[in-house]
């Protein structure tokens, strides 16, 4: 692919800072047009790409600046190209946001914060992080960063894959298979989806798999089919989970008179726990256009039939 001018499309929700990282790469061959008709490859966050996929007829390759490229997928029916997305940036921000909401729930830090208002000095029972297990739905890399940050509080990582098979110097202490879920639930304090749309993972946290649970908390920073919403509130009822911590949903934003917003156990937070930073995804884009300049193998390649 040497000797030949490619041409990027930025569509993003900062292209002005996505073209000055790009312009301080100095990328050989690379040029940004604002002409969507003659873009050979798309920079773009994949909920604006779908809306105007079709304006788009000389593509070669999507670079999507999220993880998640599930609003893509629909719109890629006449798309042949290769479909990339960004790994490995998320790992430190997910750790940051599940260990930082169960130390303050643990130890108590929105009491605490109320009750300074009204001048109360109420100390309240807590116990340790340590030893608590935590179990991870997905052993990927973020899963395993964030067993691997666990491991350092002294927290049980376990984790649940579709093989059941650990990693390579895999950080979990145990890995079941996704068909034993009931049983790595059944001692599970605290409970992380890190997990991908599909089908096999829709509703895959249901009234039926949380009854397992026994008072644990919830985390969800996957996706939000993951979560059976009618079964999430039922095993809240039941103190089979003691509270949700949600930052992903099926229908986002989460409507006004959604149940999660006024739940007294479920914290809601708006699709934040991890965020693509643009440094870093300019960076992987860098890697990967070098690669697919000197006609290499492009790094991050989504399996579209997959969904990830």
């Amino acid at each position: 692919m040497n000797n030949f001018t490619h041409k990027v499309y930025l569509l993003t929700e900062d292209d002005t800072y996505y073209l000055k990282l790009l312009e301080s790469a100095q990328l050989d061959d690379l040029e940004v047009t604002q002409k969507r008709h003659e873009a050979t490859i798309l920079l773009a966050s994949p909920p604006m790409a779908a809306k105007c996929l079709d304006e788009f007829p000389k593509l070669e390759w999507i670079q999507s600046i999220y993880a998640g490229i599930d609003a893509l997928l629909p719109h890629l029916n006449g798309y042949t190209g290769p479909l990339t997305n960004v790994k490995g940036i998320f790992g430190q921000q997910i750790s940051e946001y599940v260990l930082g909401y169960s130390i303050a729930y643990q130890r108590h830090f929105y009491h605490y914060h109320t009750e300074q208002q009204g001048s109360n000095w109420k100390p309240m029972p807590y116990q340790s992080l340590s030893g608590k297990k935590m179990v991870v739905l997905g052993t990927g890399s973020i899963g395993s960063h964030l067993a691997e940050v666990a491991k350092s509080l002294a927290i049980v990582p376990i984790g649940v894959n579709r093989s059941g098979i650990p990693t390579k110097h895999s950080p979990f202490a145990a890995t079941y298979h996704i068909q034993e879920l009931a049983t790595a639930l059944q001692d599970a304090d605290i409970v992380v989806n890190t997990l991908p749309n599909t089908p096999e993972t829709r509703h895959i946290l249901n009234q039926e798999s949380l009854s397992h649970c026994q008072g644990a908390l919830l985390f969800n920073v996957g996706r939000g089919t993951a979560v059976e919403e009618n079964g999430l509130l039922s095993a809240l009822d039941n103190g089979h989970i003691r509270h949700a911590f949600l930052d992903v949903f099926a229908q986002e934003p989460l409507p006004e008179s959604h149940l999660f917003w006024k739940h007294e156990n479920i914290t809601v937070t708006p699709h934040i726990a991890a965020l693509s930073f643009p440094e870093q995804v300019v960076d992987i884009f860098v890697e990967n256009y070098q690669s697919w300049r000197d006609g290499f193998s492009l790094n991050n390649l989504v399996d579209i039939d997959k969904g990830y």
